[in-house]
């Protein structure tokens, strides 16, 4: 085998002698002159199937050169395997500027003259997070103007090689590869390169990276933009650094630079939250050690013997749980106090603010970014805007285009309506299925709790179990785990159900494909990931009933109780465990999984002769970044933003974890984009799209959920109302709470299906948490006044806390607007001097046809010419 090897190098060697010498950072064809624009690869196929790509690819590439592309193909002895056959392509001028006109690039006309903005007097400090200003911006700023060929003269063309970018190119390329056809089967038209890929006609299809990304390119010709951005952007040890935005949307296009903005301006937003966050945390853990007297402060009641060693508590499980003191929970009551006090209030108003403040302040980034990347006129990319190829060969039906005037293909209204009942259906069967998991893990839950209650038992003195370590602490962090088991799980099928669905609607159009599948996935993770916290949050604990009347569910478990110092605790380890376990799980997948599958690529990129291992054959081994590659990204982040936005009342510092990943995020998604993956192709895109209406639609419920979370989830408000209307002594207020928040049950009222197998200390009376009357009250076992008063309380609390701070949402927005001042006075600037420049241009060629006696050009024409250019000042 190994002298198989060395004798194909040898004839590879042989056949390359007579050919022009190229570096393996060739982008170019073999004359060195013409660049590759994009490539094609496939390999033969000896089975019944390859005659027919075999004739594929020949109608396929002949229509691509009728089309005026140029190909120049690789032979397969010349590869590194001698299997894979590689087509470049590339597109000549007149391909260029057609195409260019046809997709309404915009190209520069004039270099900008408008004066920059006054400096920023922090810039001195910023100093070291700044970057070399020829990374920041690798290209001068120009006026430009949507291409015409009628108009060449009136553009910047310094040389045609270069006047368009790569990633213009390799958009435009592969605008002509998605829409040329190959054949008629089945009497269809077939076309697109999307559908050979996926009938294995072309094995992969990719423009290419213009150098290595740990060295330069070798070519002067070659700008090794990718190499800067390795340098300057995608190691981890620049993290505190800015991000190179012009040469990340220069290199990879809008939509990439605009999800790296939105990342990055997100990051530095949280960094506020995280800060503040951290105060709170430190305010509770500052203040454990309080007086008792401080209105938030009650552990001590529960860990003083006389008082919480004297509390006998009823049983938590049916007949295998016993009595238990009420200071076995000392250690947990404490550690909640972290999360449960003065600060969780604030904290959760502020986080109502803040994500008012990060949605508008982001908003006047994006204006920013649409006049500074020549977006401002952009509605969508043509190509968003036209029909996708799938809808096209799957619509055999046709009507006329009411605004057109032309043919085009539809899809019958009965159709879509089948389509759209079986895609609803499907959605309800699955999100069905997440409750059901949900169901399943809280019945692990009840289950379980007997089964660690009677592990942990100490039936001799019921003196506090060691440490934390309770049977409510155990069954949470296993059912935490289990759940975050099934959550990954869940999600490898609803990646694929949702992209099935949305196939099987046959959307029109792209935009309204990635709406759709975005919406759907959104659901499903929306339902995955949250409703454990919900359950948490806003059920467990809250329909127990009272000892002799416990809920079941299902007529067999008992309904979980919280703990006696509340259930905010066991939400702060449910979220604590999904959020970190999501993000370490995410980071690993993203960055070791290509890591390892790029390994023998790279170490043959690293050992082979330079002229053995070709530009097009290294891109060639790398992962593919995929249509929905940055969609996940988006994703993942919009999931971490409900975590810290919908629960962020229950635990400060998950601001701080997100600040924490997303400063490692951005580095590992610039890694494996810059060294791991394909270049993909470059794509315009305006604004993070949907997403930024999903994100709005959070930032609304999150101020409704964390006022639940304070309300019904935490101590607060019981303790509000036993200080001002129920607290005995003047000088300790809440001396008494515990004592007072405990109903009495007699143990002689115990059915038999709930009394426990043994009471070895012949106990009389239990308590448990509730406002009942006691056992020898007239109104026995009934809610006392002071629970409705609560009741009355929390749901007060709800309403002012809601309006206070949407008031003053809705006022921060309507404060700040959306476009910046300096943005729309130079947008109007840019306007009005790019309307001149162009008019000027038409008067100047109506002079000049004038002069050489054109007779079509008439002195009327030309007043008109000059009465739109006054016109224009004036506007």
């Amino acid at each position: 085998q190994q002298s198989g090897r060395k004798y194909n190098l040898f004839l590879k060697r042989r056949l390359r002698i007579d050919k022009r010498h190229q570096s393996k950072d060739s982008i170019f064809f073999r004359d060195g002159v013409r660049r590759i624009d994009f490539v094609l690869s496939y390999v033969d196929d000896i089975n019944k199937e390859g005659d027919k790509k075999l004739e594929r690819r020949k109608e396929f590439e002949s229509n691509l050169q009728k089309a005026g592309l140029e190909l120049e193909t690789e032979d397969k002895k010349e590869s590194e395997d001698g299997k894979v056959f590689f087509v470049k392509i590339h597109a000549p001028w007149e391909v260029l500027i057609t195409y260019a006109e046809v997709l309404n690039i915009k190209v520069p006309i004039r270099e900008n003259d408008i004066p920059c903005t006054v400096e920023n007097p922090l810039d001195c400090v910023l100093f070291p997070l700044r970057l070399p200003e020829n990374v920041m911006h690798p290209e001068p700023d120009y006026f430009t103007a949507p291409f015409s060929k009628d108009k060449q003269e009136l553009y910047l063309i310094n040389d045609q090689s270069t006047f368009f970018s790569p990633s213009m190119r390799n958009r435009i390329v592969n605008y002509i590869l998605t829409r040329c056809p190959y054949g008629t089967e089945e009497g269809k038209k077939k076309f697109g390169i999307k559908r050979l890929l996926n009938n294995g006609t072309y094995t992969a299809a990719y423009p290419l990276h213009d150098c290595q990304y740990w060295k330069k390119a070798n070519d002067p010709n070659c700008d090794s933009e990718r190499y800067t951005l390795y340098m300057e952007w995608a190691r981890f040890l620049r993290f505190y650094k800015e991000q190179p935005l012009d040469l990340i949307r220069k290199y990879y296009g809008e939509k990439i630079g605009i999800y790296f903005a939105w990342l990055g301006f997100y990051t530095e937003m949280l960094f506020l939250a995280a800060v503040v966050g951290l105060i709170c945390f430190l305010y509770g853990l500052f203040t454990m050690d309080e007086n008792m007297s401080r209105v938030f402060f009650l552990s001590k009641e529960i860990c003083d013997p006389a008082i919480g060693g004297e509390i006998i508590m009823c049983p938590l499980c049916d007949q295998e749980c016993e009595y238990w003191r009420l200071n076995t929970t000392c250690e947990s009551s404490q550690y909640s106090h972290l999360f449960d006090n003065v600060a969780t209030l604030f904290f959760a108003i502020f986080m109502g603010i803040w994500v008012t403040l990060f949605l508008e302040f982001w908003k006047r980034r994006q204006a920013r970014l649409k006049y500074e990347w020549d977006l401002v006129d952009f509605e969508e990319e043509q190509q968003q805007l036209q029909l996708r190829p799938e809808y096209e060969a799957k619509c055999t039906q046709k009507k006329r285009n009411p605004i057109t005037q032309e043919m085009e293909p539809y899809l019958p209204l009965t159709s879509q309506a089948v389509r759209f009942c079986i895609s609803g259906a499907t959605v309800l069967f699955w999100v069905s299925l997440i409750i059901a998991s949900m169901i399943a893990v809280i019945v692990y839950r009840l289950a379980v709790y007997a089964a660690f209650a009677s592990l942990m038992k100490n039936t001799q003195t019921l003196q506090p179990i060691s440490g934390l370590l309770t049977p409510q602490l155990a069954t949470s962090v296993t059912a935490s785990c289990l759940n975050f088991v099934i959550i990954m799980i869940l999600n490898f099928f609803y990646e694929r159900i949702a992209i099935w669905i949305t196939d099987m609607e046959i959307p029109r159009t792209h935009m309204e494909y990635e709406n759709r599948l975005t919406m759907k996935m959104f659901l499903f993770q929306f339902v995955n990931y949250y409703s454990s916290c919900f359950y948490v949050a806003f059920f467990k604990g809250k329909f127990v009933g009272y000892p002799g009347a416990y809920t079941y569910m299902f007529n067999r478990w008992r309904n979980e109780e919280c703990d006696p110092a509340g259930c905010l605790i066991e939400l702060t380890t449910q979220l604590t465990i999904v959020m970190a376990g999501k993000q370490i799980w995410g980071n690993i997948q993203e960055a070791i999984v290509p890591w390892i599958c790029n390994w023998w690529g790279r170490r043959k990129a690293r050992n082979n002769p330079e002229n053995l291992y070709s530009r097009w054959e290294q891109d060639h081994d790398l992962q593919t970044f995929g249509a929905l590659g940055l969609f996940y990204e988006y994703l993942e982040m919009v999931i971490q933003f409900g975590f810290i936005t919908l629960f962020v009342a229950s635990f400060p510092l998950a601001p701080l974890l997100a600040l924490m990943n997303n400063i490692l995020e951005i580095r590992v998604d610039s890694w494996k984009l810059t060294t791991q993956y394909r270049r993909p192709v470059a794509a315009k895109a305006h604004s993070i799209g949907v997403w930024q209406e999903i994100l709005n639609g959070m930032a609304i419920l999150s101020v409704v959920t964390n006022a639940f979370i304070v309300a019904f989830t935490s101590d607060m408000i019981p303790r509000l109302v036993y200080y001002y209307a129920y607290s005995e002594s003047e000088d300790s207020p809440m001396s008494g709470y515990i004592n007072n928040s405990l109903s009495v049950f007699l143990i002689s009222d115990f059915p038999e299906r709930n009394e426990p197998k043994a009471n070895p200390e012949n106990f009389v009376i239990c308590r448990y948490r509730d406002y009942r009357y006691p056992p020898d009250h007239e109104k026995k076992y009934l809610h006392t006044m002071q629970f409705w008063h609560i009741l009355a309380a929390k749901l007060a609390f709800i309403i002012i806390m809601e309006h206070v701070v949407f008031i003053v949402k809705f006022f921060v927005a309507w404060m700040i607007p959306d476009v910046p001042a300096d943005v729309k006075a130079k947008i109007k600037r840019e306007k009005y001097l790019t309307q001149k420049i162009l008019h000027e241009y038409e008067l100047e060629k109506l002079k000049e046809r004038l002069c050489q006696g054109d007779k079509q050009a008439t002195e009327k024409e030309f007043i008109a010419t000059e009465g739109r250019m006054e016109l224009s000042r004036a506007m």
